[in-house]
């Protein structure tokens, strides 16, 4: 444990102005506060906070960043308060205490929920000072280094699959390589500790025997700078066990397969010779084709920047090469804390934290913009994880600007980054001058030029290809407050029609009075309820005039007449004006019910108005729950709308005859969207057809000229 003198030694030996009576004083109330608490090991508390201290004075962190790590742990673990801290101690360091304390001051059951909303709290107290992510992350390093310590074997892979999945990543995408890689191997250690055994033993069996190996790779490599007159210094490191078998799982190969577990790195004065070297290295091994990137002229978005080349190196190896500056190499390995020592000013003065400027901080501006829209913390957390550990692509608008996303992200996920409206109202895309499918994935350098339209809304179809968190909190936003207007407008127009065929009007006044009753939040809510199934409308009809009689006396028990009553009842019929299928109605798969069908809405639990056909034999199964049957009737405008209808054909199976049923269906305007053979023979083709229709009256005319076709065997509507 650091010594208190030795501590302040450590901040004044990079900054000799820091105060050193206010790390002093932090250092004593952290002992007294702490008192006699125990850690794990059995260690005084106190000493946790001062080893998190002691980390950060390796990245010269500010004073205030130092008395925060030492206070980091008094609010939450004893009876200090916030206000005695900005007494003793400053607003400042009070408000980044209450930062890294945020995380752990919330009780919640679930262990899941827990990760996920500390997680969320986390992005917002980072977002407001990165130091406190930096605080947070040398204390879950220093946890790390004593995880041992706990008996719990569950808690302890719990622990460190938490440091894996968030803390690692976060502490590389502020560019903190050092704890990054400490984490991950410490918590790699937890989790897979004999994979990570073998490897470090096949390291150290190749350090053994090929030790001059590396020394005589490195010694050509300075043989090569020296004859092009450029200062530079190579060095050569170990790919840690962790990045080595992740490797491994990625590629799905052995340990003897991989042929990059040594980098060489050359490090020279400026960025022209960082090209210059890359010249004299490709003039004098050969090149290992699709194992060049150049993150100097697009730097990733944590502020890394580097050459990277494979090459066919000395001694006939392939190795890999990085070239930087050496205030590259800074950043690379210290990244944000970097700018402690290229800055004379302080960055982060106070009243002038400017946390989210430049390209580096970039992510965090996009987890935020996650965290608004996300429903849950389950939700966030989803997508942060997709945002986190996905390989970038770089991609550019037609003006040049560089937009970076995950690998495998597409034009969706692209219109999204460039702003949310554009994302909103997508409905193509060019790439490189080409019209693409939206589902198409882009690469590296692709122009991507996104076309819009105003009257275009988020399609479910995207879920199933975008990758990027923003894009899916952003349309999974616009689903949810679409569908609630939509359950609003069903669920009073379901209360309107009840309420009528009884001889009551609907009012707001006898709503309100019940609204306790159902748990509902407002007259809002309680309409959301009966649009969604949740509650019946006679419920709510009964609630306000508790003398209507009960439903009860009147369960329908014969179909038939029930078929009857709903097919006639027009003018308590629904219109389905407004509302998109999918949402607050569902059009029903068992008959496919279209513009001009005598239909019948059924509620159900959870999910709105599933509509079927009058005829339709799913209605059997709700004989006897009458309050769930809801008059509904098209509306006139639909019959512009595109809709589906299924039809079973049999076909000759003889050259031509698929062509020719095609051509009749396009022929009277009608478009397959899906095929399904059922049964072949040698005479035969049996087949189910999707095909888009504008109603009964457009697939009647569709079916009547595929029966007057010759190759058409026979062609019904589809039922069931």
């Amino acid at each position: 444990m650091l010594r208190q003198f030795e501590l302040v030694e450590r901040v004044k030996s990079y900054d000799p102005n820091a105060d050193e009576g206010i790390i002093n004083r932090a250092y004593v109330y952290a002992m007294k506060m702490h008192g006699s608490q125990k850690r794990a090991s059995g260690d005084p508390y106190f000493s946790h906070p001062i080893e998190v201290a002691g980390i950060l004075t390796n990245y010269k962190l500010d004073t205030s960043s130092i008395v925060t790590a030492l206070l980091h742990d008094v609010v939450e673990d004893t009876k200090a308060t916030l206000d005695e801290i900005s007494d003793l101690f400053g607003e400042e360091t009070a408000r980044l205490v209450d930062g890294v304390t945020k995380l752990t001051r919330i009780q919640i059951q679930s262990v899941e929920t827990k990760q996920a909303e500390n997680f969320r709290k986390f992005v917002l107290a980072m977002s407001e000072d990165i130091r406190v992510l930096m605080v947070k992350l040398a204390d879950r390093l220093h946890n790390m280094r004593t995880l041992h310590f706990i008996s719990d074997s569950a808690k302890r892979r719990s622990i460190a699959l938490e440091t894996m999945e968030i803390y690692a990543p976060l502490a590389e995408r502020i560019g903190m390589q050092e704890i990054k890689t400490e984490l991950e191997d410490l918590a790699f250690a937890e989790l897979h500790p004999e994979a990570r055994t073998s490897i470090l033993t096949r390291l150290r069996f190749l350090e053994l025997h090929g030790g001059e190996l590396v020394v005589k790779i490195m010694d050509e490599l300075d043989q090569v700078i020296a004859k092009a007159d450029i200062k530079g210094y190579v060095s050569g490191r170990e790919k840690t066990a962790y990045s080595i078998w992740r490797k491994m799982q990625i590629k799905d190969v052995s340990f003897e397969q991989l042929s990059d577990i040594m980098a060489f790195r050359i490090m020279v004065d400026s960025v022209e010779d960082c090209y210059r070297i890359l010249g004299i290295v490709h003039q004098t091994y050969p090149t290992v084709p699709g194992r060049f990137k150049d993150y100097i002229s697009t730097p990733k978005r944590n502020g890394y920047r580097s050459i990277h080349t494979s090459v066919i190196g000395p001694q006939r190896h392939r190795i890999e090469i990085q070239i930087r500056t050496h205030q590259m190499h800074e950043i690379a390995e210290l990244g944000v804390a970097a700018h402690w020592r290229y800055k004379s000013s302080d960055l982060f003065a106070s009243n002038a934290v400017k946390p989210m400027e430049g390209r580096q901080y970039s992510w965090l501006r996009e987890l935020l913009d996650i965290l608004e829209h996300a429903q849950s913390p389950q939700e966030f957390l989803e997508h942060t994880k997709l945002e986190m550990f996905q390989d970038q692509v770089f991609c550019f608008t037609p003006k040049g600007d560089l937009i970076a996303l995950p690998r495998g992200a597409g034009p969706v996920d692209f219109a999204y980054a460039v702003h949310t409206e554009v994302g909103n109202t997508c409905v193509g895309a060019k790439v490189n001058g080409r019209i693409v499918p939206l589902r198409t994935r882009l690469q590296n350098g692709d122009q991507v030029e996104v076309v819009t339209s105003s009257a275009q809304k988020p399609s479910p179809e995207w879920e199933g290809f975008i990758v990027t968190g923003k894009a899916r909190a952003h349309i999974r936003r616009r689903f949810r407050a679409d569908a609630r207007t939509e359950y609003i407008k069903l669920g009073q127009e379901i209360l309107e029609k009840t309420f009528s065929k009884e001889g009551y009007d609907l009012s707001a006044k006898g709503l309100n009075g019940i609204i306790d009753k159902f748990g509902a939040e407002n007259l809002e809510e309680l309409y959301v309820r009966v649009g969604e199934g949740r509650l019946v409308g006679r419920e709510v009809l009964v609630a306000v005039y508790p003398g209507v009689r009960d439903s009860g006396d009147e369960n329908v028990v014969n179909l038939s007449q029930a078929r009857l009553k709903h097919s006639h009842d027009k003018d308590s019929a629904i219109a389905i004006r407004g509302l998109t299928p999918g949402m607050a109605v569902h059009i029903s798969t068992c008959c496919h019910p279209l513009p001009g069908d005598r239909i019948v809405g059924i509620v159900s639990d959870g999910r709105g108005v599933e509509i079927h056909t009058i005829d339709c034999e799913r209605l059997d199964g709700y004989t006897e729950e009458p309050d769930r049957w809801i008059d509904l009737a098209w509306d006139p405008e639909k019959d512009k709308d595109i809709h589906i209808g299924r039809i079973n054909v049999v076909i000759a199976n003889e050259p031509g005859s698929l062509g020719e049923f095609s051509v009749v269906i396009a022929r009277n305007f009608g478009n397959i969207s899906n095929l399904k053979v059922l049964n072949r023979s040698h005479d035969f083709f049996e087949m189910t057809i999707d095909i888009e229709v504008r109603g009964v009256k457009h697939l009647t005319n569709i079916i009547a000229a595929l029966r007057a076709t010759p190759a058409i065997n026979s062609v019904e509507r589809a039922r069931g």
